[in-house]
């Protein structure tokens, strides 16, 4: 019983549980009924609506384009409106009043740029051209007035202060005068070395080329041209005028455009004082005048990159090109020796100012200026060294047949000797040209001069050779020889070829001394000494007839002797007195002795004594003559009429 009882009641409460969701699920479905109305409703009413919110949403965004329209139409207006009150100072231009027209020009500008950025009105394109227009004829009108500023105060730079502030460096000028050739004429040898590192002089002032006040407004004319698009006019204006100016400042310090063939056909000695002043007129150039011309430019278009650079660089192309040319045209001309001391001069100032140039013409603008100085530099140093090649050479190979007659000192020789002196203050220069960058512990420049040297006297043997007269053969190799000896002691040569050259050679004018005495005078002492005539210089059983055959042929070769030697030429005193009193140490007392042997003959006998023309006095008298390069003259002439002897 108690089983089925719970059951039971297991059962009502199942079946109450099913009755109550159904209940809850009827309730559900009544609620979802009833939102589900609410819903198609609210659809109906929304549907209802819309038409009404479209138009509203429309009356709001009609009402904001309206005031968006007014306020664009409001700043045209107000922007039309600024170009007519700029429009009156505009075109007046800036003539009158620089600033206030730079200030109307500078507005009209923000208003076109403002007009070209909101052109959503026709009337904002209306009020773009007017202000475009007007802008366009301020800016024609500003391109005048930097023409007309620039033009009239750009004046060319006096030369007299450039040549004050730079003025040309102190030249070593030597004229060195060779000895008289056998024609009387004198060989002179010009030569200059001009030193050119300024590196110790103090930075020079560089020349005022405008006001500061019109420098101030020229780049306040150059910021507005170039900014509205007018650079290349802007540019073209300023090259015109400020090239021209240069140009002229170089043609008062006496710039020249010269040819080509205006140089082949231009005497050496124009050519020359040409060089000289080239080479002043670079270093005022690069130190001044570009310079000046670099800085003018730094401050007009200050801050117009990359204009500046180019502006700078359409300014001095003409100028530095007509300097350029004429080193070009040096450089190319024919060689000649007299041309490397003026071809290192200009290489030398090339070389030291290019760390100026290379400062001065920086940038690309100007890149093809610094090369070209770079390679006329090259060309320069190139030419420099094919010419000293060349000098070498032509000592060799020099074929002069005429003869100096008087013996004395050749002209090759005194031209040699002299170059090689002055190539001595260019040593450390060719040492670099022939360096090439490489440490040569033996310079060039001395093995070139020990060899031009040896060139030189291997020269002089063969023109010695000429002579028919061996005496003034040997003479003349002495004369040449104790020339070059002299000439190395004083000069900066003697530590470059040592003294073991210096001694050497001394020992071979000694040599060649010791051959004329032998050569010149063995035919005197025959008659005097016994070595000639077939008879013992200790026979002292001489007839009277052999005596007199004595006397006369030494008074006949003594005479020719003489004749000859006063017209040779010994050039240096020193040397001419010292051959001279060997001459007579070697003469007088071998005639002496003669005479003293053969007095007994002698005095008293007329017949004899006539044959004896020449007293130990007269000789030494006329040996004093000999070396002079005197005319002929009758020895008898310098006969006092005294006795010998006595």
């Amino acid at each position: 019983m108690g089983a089925d009882d719970g059951i039971e009641a297991f059962v009502a409460r199942a079946e109450f549980m099913r009755e109550s969701l159904g209940k809850s699920q009827k309730m559900t479905e009544t609620m979802i009924t009833i939102l589900g109305s609410f819903d198609n409703r609210l659809s109906t009413l929304e549907t209802a609506m819309r038409p009404t919110q479209v138009k509203t949403h429309a009356f709001r965004k009609a009402h904001e384009n309206i005031d968006s329209t007014l306020k664009a139409a409001e700043s045209v207006l107000h922007q039309f409106e600024i170009s007519h009150q700029v429009e009156k100072k505009v075109l007046e231009g800036p003539k009158s009043d620089l600033g206030g027209f730079l200030a109307a020009c500078d507005q009209l500008h923000t208003n076109v740029e403002y007009l070209t950025l909101n052109r959503s009105m026709k009337a904002s394109d209306t009020a773009l051209s007017h202000a475009r227009d007007l802008f366009g004829k301020g800016m024609n009108r500003l391109e005048e007035e930097f023409k007309v500023l620039l033009t009239n105060n750009s004046k060319p730079a006096d030369p007299g202060p450039l040549m004050e502030t730079l003025p040309s460096p102190e030249k070593h000028i030597s004229e060195t005068t060779t000895p008289q050739n056998g024609e009387g004429e004198e060989v002179k040898l010009l030569l200059t070395n001009t030193p050119h590192n300024d590196k110790a002089l103090n930075p020079p002032v560089l020349p005022i080329l405008l006001s500061p006040r019109i420098i101030s407004q020229l780049a306040e004319m150059a910021q507005r041209l170039v900014g509205a698009g007018f650079h290349q006019q802007c540019l073209k204006i300023y090259r015109d005028v400020r090239a021209s100016t240069l140009e002229q400042s170089l043609r008062n310090l006496g710039v020249e455009k010269l040819s080509k063939d205006d140089i082949a056909k231009m005497p050496w000695e124009s050519l020359e004082g040409k060089i000289k002043n080239w080479i002043q007129y670079m270093r005022i150039a690069i130190k001044l005048l570009f310079s000046a011309e670099r800085q003018l430019c730094e401050q007009i278009w200050s801050g117009l990159d990359p204009h500046r650079e180019k502006a700078f660089a359409d300014v001095t192309d003409s100028s530095v090109h007509m300097l350029l040319s004429f080193g070009e045209a040096i450089a190319r001309s024919k060689k000649t020796p007299e041309k490397l001391f003026v071809l290192l001069d200009m290489y030398e100032i090339m070389r030291d100012l290019q760390p100026e140039i290379e400062l001065v013409f920086a940038g690309d603008a100007a890149a093809g200026m610094r090369e070209a100085a770079t390679s006329l530099i090259k060309r320069l140093g190139q030419t420099a060294k094919d010419t000293f090649a060349d000098f070498e050479d032509a000592v060799d190979k020099d074929a002069t047949k005429t003869l100096v007659l008087d013996g004395t000192v050749h002209m090759l020789t005194s031209y040699v000797i002299n170059y090689v002196k002055f190539l001595l203050d260019y040593q450390n220069t060719l040492n670099e040209l022939f360096s090439d960058g490489t440490v040569d512990k033996k310079p060039h420049l001395t093995t070139a001069t020990k060899h031009i040297m040896s060139v030189l006297q291997t020269n002089l043997e063969g023109k010695a050779k000429l002579y028919k007269d061996v005496a003034l053969s040997h003479l003349f190799l002495m004369n040449n020889i104790h020339y070059m000896v002299k000439s190395v002691r004083r000069s900066e040569a003697k530590e470059m070829l040592g003294d073991d050259w210096v001694q050497r050679q001394r020992r071979i004018v000694q040599q060649h001394g010791i051959s004329y005495q032998r050569t010149a005078w063995n035919k005197v002492l025959q008659y005097i000494t016994g070595s000639g005539g077939g008879v013992s210089s200790g026979d002292s059983g001489i007839s009277k007839s052999q005596l007199k055959e004595r006397l006369k042929g030494f008074s006949l070769t003594f005479e020719d002797l003489y004749l000859r030697q006063t017209q040779w030429t010994i050039p240096d005193n020193e040397l001419r007195e010292a051959v001279r009193l060997q001459v007579q140490e070697i003469i007088l007392p071998a005639y002496r002795s003669f005479l003293k042997r053969y007095s007994g003959l002698i005095e008293g006998k007329q017949s004899v004594n006539k044959y004896l023309k020449y007293s130990p006095d007269d000789l030494e008298r006329m040996l004093n003559d000999l070396f002079e390069g005197k005319s002929r003259q009758d020895p008898r002439a310098r006969q006092d009429g005294r006795m010998p002897g006595r």
